[in-house]
């Protein structure tokens, strides 16, 4: 029997992991949330693990007074309960599905753990990718990409040689403004930003695919999951989803994963791997569908990718900068502060103002992302 923790367990990747444990049978021994307490105390009670912990200490005290007596869960609460429970020693795997940077210490808690390690919290290789890869290599640990687009990626490698791959090509939706100029979408507002196409994603990444900023941190995540070089990943928009991700090998052969759009697949791909298990989800009729369609991104309108092959470029602390300054800007949009054509021009202005680092430790990764915050906070 398969046990895991899961963290960022009470966002949409954590709950739809929580399904594919129950319905597999997998044992739950840790779960971990920022700070949606009603929301953990639920999963608390249907899945009786040994630890849980809110990263909000004041919702975690009050979670530990209220279920005392209730159940035999240890409430833990704080950065450091959250990474305790990655680090749980009965937890054969750890799934991280946190959202931010919030999702670094506990994908190095686990690492130094010895967890293998399914990750979904991008972030931790967008900010520190080059430390995250060494850390997993002096401690012999596996991580296993929980992203649609990635775990497409990893599926199609299976079999293959090193040497093999001759480039990466990673499907974008397109999200909700497809086909639409910068002008159009400069005044759009969180109502229209958040009615995503294909997915069911927390608000955050919803944005993010918005502004396709999120394509333009997987194709760094690519980069330090696959050992691949920037100039070896492309993007092409595939509005039906149905197309996850296609590898070109050397010898003109492209191999691409097709399933109806349901992060449970992926989740079970690699809570599973290396074994495939019966899912019960909706199979694919290409029939039904008619046809599949692919356009090239608009670089023009949806600039952030040309940032992100920036970061992949020169690496360094570039990528804490991106992401803390984007972070805070889609924030700022979400609350209805700035209007979607500002989201771009901020991260961008910030992340350039930010010192430069070539070779950041895990200090100089947080103390960047604090001054980029800061810097988009003054603007």
């Amino acid at each position: 029997m398969k046990t895991l923790s899961v963290i960022g367990s009470t966002g949409s990747i954590g709950v739809q992991t929580l399904e594919v444990a129950a319905e597999r049978g997998y044992r739950v021994a840790g779960l971990a949330a920022g700070k949606n307490a009603a929301a953990l105390e639920r999963q608390i009670l249907q899945f009786r693990p040994r630890v849980a912990a809110l990263r909000d200490p004041q919702a975690g005290k009050a979670l530990a007074e209220k279920l005392s007596g209730v159940c035999d869960t240890r409430i833990l609460w704080g950065e450091e309960g959250v990474c305790r429970t990655a680090a749980l020693e009965e937890a054969g795997l750890v799934l991280n599905a946190a959202v931010g940077i919030a999702g670094l210490r506990p994908t190095v808690a686990a690492i130094e753990a010895g967890k293998t390690l399914a990750l979904a919290n991008k972030e931790s290789l967008v900010c520190a990718g080059e430390l995250v890869n060494r850390l997993a290599a002096a401690h012999g640990v596996s991580i296993l990409p929980v992203d649609s687009e990635h775990s497409a990626i990893f599926q199609c490698l299976q079999g293959s040689r090193g040497g093999e791959v001759e480039r990466l090509i990673l499907t974008a939706s397109g999200g909700p403004f497809f086909g639409k100029t910068a002008a159009e979408m400069e005044h759009m507002g969180p109502q229209q930003a958040l009615k995503h196409p294909s997915w069911s994603m927390g608000a955050k990444i919803t944005v993010d695919s918005a502004t396709m900023m999120n394509k333009g941190f997987e194709m760094i995540e690519a980069m330090h999951l696959f050992g691949v070089r920037p100039d070896q990943i492309d993007v092409v928009v595939h509005r039906e989803s149905i197309v996850h991700s296609l590898v070109e090998f050397r010898d003109g052969s492209v191999l691409a994963q097709l399933s109806p759009p349901d992060m449970r697949l992926p989740i079970q791909y690699a809570v599973d791997y290396p074994d495939r298990q019966y899912a019960p989800r909706r199979r694919l009729d290409l029939a039904a569908l008619g046809r599949l369609t692919f356009f090239a991104p608009d670089e023009e309108a949806f600039p952030a990718m040309k940032l992100c092959r920036e970061v992949m470029e020169k690496g360094g602390n570039l990528g804490a900068a991106v992401n803390g300054a984007n972070e805070v800007a889609v924030a700022a949009f979400l609350a209805g502060k700035i209007p979607f054509g500002r989201i771009y021009p901020m991260v961008e202005r910030v992340a350039r103002a930010v010192p430069f680092i070539p070779a950041p430790t895990l200090e100089d990764i947080f103390e960047t992302d604090r001054q980029a915050r800061a810097a988009v906070t003054m603007e």
